[in-house]
């Protein structure tokens, strides 16, 4: 019969949106993932959650030399320490059932890097990290985290 499906969007309209497309299989949620009381209340409400898709991301992208510190700041807090909140905060949980996936979607920039996106670059070969380091540490107990690199073939705005 499937998973039950939680996407979450930064706004009401994007939550209802992505409600709308799920119909029964799931609903919509407002989640700022650099909020963290709203990621905490997040991973409380879904502790038995099984499998987590990481895939929240945005991009301030300039030239290094331009580039601001709120910009540096805001790609980073989303892209990377986000997804590092999200799967610590659902980890426990898939430990303690002895079952669980993370999977978090990349970007082939974090390997090769590309011009005016430094902080967008240094997100995803920061998650990509995260990914690795944490794919074999909890395997033993049945929750896995595997990275999931250069997936997204176009961008979805909710």
């Amino acid at each position: 019969a499937g998973a039950r499906v939680i996407g979450t969007a930064t706004s009401e309209a994007g939550a209802a949106r992505i409600g709308q497309s799920l119909g029964e299989r799931g609903e919509g949620q407002v989640l700022d993932v650099c909020d963290v009381a709203a990621v905490e209340a997040f991973c409380k409400a879904h502790s038995g959650a099984q499998i987590l898709v990481n895939n929240a991301g945005v991009t301030r992208d300039t030239l290094l030399l331009r580039m601001k510190d709120e910009d540096w700041s805001a790609v980073l807090d989303t892209d990377l320490t986000g997804i590092f909140r999200l799967s610590r905060g659902l980890l426990r949980g898939m430990m303690k059932a002895r079952h669980g996936r993370i999977i978090s979607v990349g970007s082939v920039v974090g390997a090769m890097g590309n011009p005016g996106q430094a902080n967008y670059c240094a997100a995803k070969a920061g998650l990509e990290g995260l990914s690795r380091a944490g794919s074999g540490l909890d395997r033993d107990r049945g929750a896995w985290a595997g990275a999931c690199r250069g997936v997204v073939a176009g961008i979805d705005r909710f």
